[in-house]
């Protein structure tokens, strides 16, 4: 979603100095002029310009991304993950994206866990009287492949970081479970986009940290960083997990996760998980980039922990 500015807003934003206000005072120069009718109009054009590009965008990206071929998903998805980054880059487009999360047809979060994340049966014709007693035939929809699921697990993660509410929509198509199993059954690649998902579904969402908790979730995690034949990249990521979790419920005395630091001393040892208590309180005034940075070292540091002993 790129825009251009409208022929019609051309001059109105920085109008050119006229020769009498060059030999005004500096001080007055730059008090703001009082914004005209004419300006008023314009930048209400401009905002509804701005709802159209974004309803356009997602109609477009959610239109693939339902298609029955998973080919056209992943077109959906990428156009939709392409979307949510320009989103990304203006409050007002961040406010506008959150209204239009209001209307069911326009949902990312119900089509990535209608379609990408469904698991699929295979369906089976027992005999062949279906085709000549008149039935409809069945539609076929071919299954979500690998790269598919990655892609529309980082798509759900950057719906949850921009619309808090998404996170609850979520919760309605037991995201937790659907995640989970992810994480135990499919690749490194989907693993890892798995993680990332969980963090930004279970932040601030009491409902998604019981589902976590009552699907023993941090075991999960736990069996992963501890298995050495798993990838070193995986295992670092689960490592950034704990630290974003611990990190996140720290303090608390209420579920959910009231008991995560027993948890995590039983399953990684209480050196380990010292360690990652410890790291959590990472460079909370850092920049983004410096505190991700931090975050890659301490999680390394934890991993290298766990080798230790």
């Amino acid at each position: 979603m790129y825009l251009k500015k409208a022929l019609w807003a051309e001059g109105l934003s920085s109008p050119k100095p006229s020769p009498e206000s060059e030999s005004q005072p500096q001080q007055q120069q730059q008090q703001p002029p009082p914004e005209t009718a004419v300006q008023e109009l314009v930048n209400s054009l401009n905002r509804q310009r701005l709802y159209r590009e974004v309803t356009l965008a997602l109609k477009t990206g959610l239109r693939d991304a339902r298609a029955e071929f998973s080919f056209l998903r992943l077109r959906g998805l990428r156009n939709l993950l392409k979307f949510l980054r320009s989103v990304a880059e203006s409050d007002s487009t961040v406010h506008l994206f959150c209204q239009t999360q209001s209307l069911p047809e326009l949902q990312v979060v119900r089509a990535v866990f209608e379609h990408s994340l469904k698991e699929r049966e295979q369906e089976e014709v027992e005999s062949i009287d279906h085709i000549y007693e008149g039935v409809e035939a069945l539609k076929i929809t071919s299954p979500s492949t690998d790269a598919e699921v990655a892609l529309a697990l980082r798509v759900l993660e950057g719906c949850c970081l921009l619309h808090r509410e998404s996170t609850a929509l979520a919760h309605q198509h037991n995201a937790i479970q659907v995640l989970m199993n992810i994480l135990s059954t499919r690749g490194v690649l989907e693993q890892g986009a798995c993680l990332d998902a969980l963090v930004s579904i279970m932040l601030d969402s009491s409902a998604n940290q019981m589902e976590f908790e009552a699907c023993n979730g941090i075991e999960e995690v736990a069996e992963l960083i501890r298995d050495k034949q798993v990838d070193e990249n995986l295992r670092l990521k689960c490592g950034e997990f704990l630290l974003l979790l611990i990190g996140h419920v720290n303090g608390r005395e209420r579920p959910p996760l009231a008991a995560i630091h027993e948890d995590i001393g039983r399953l990684l040892g209480e050196k380990s998980a010292s360690l990652i208590w410890a790291a959590s309180q990472f460079g909370s005034t850092l920049d983004p980039k410096e505190r991700l940075t931090a975050l890659h070292i301490q999680a390394r540091r934890v991993l290298e922990s766990l080798d230790l002993y």
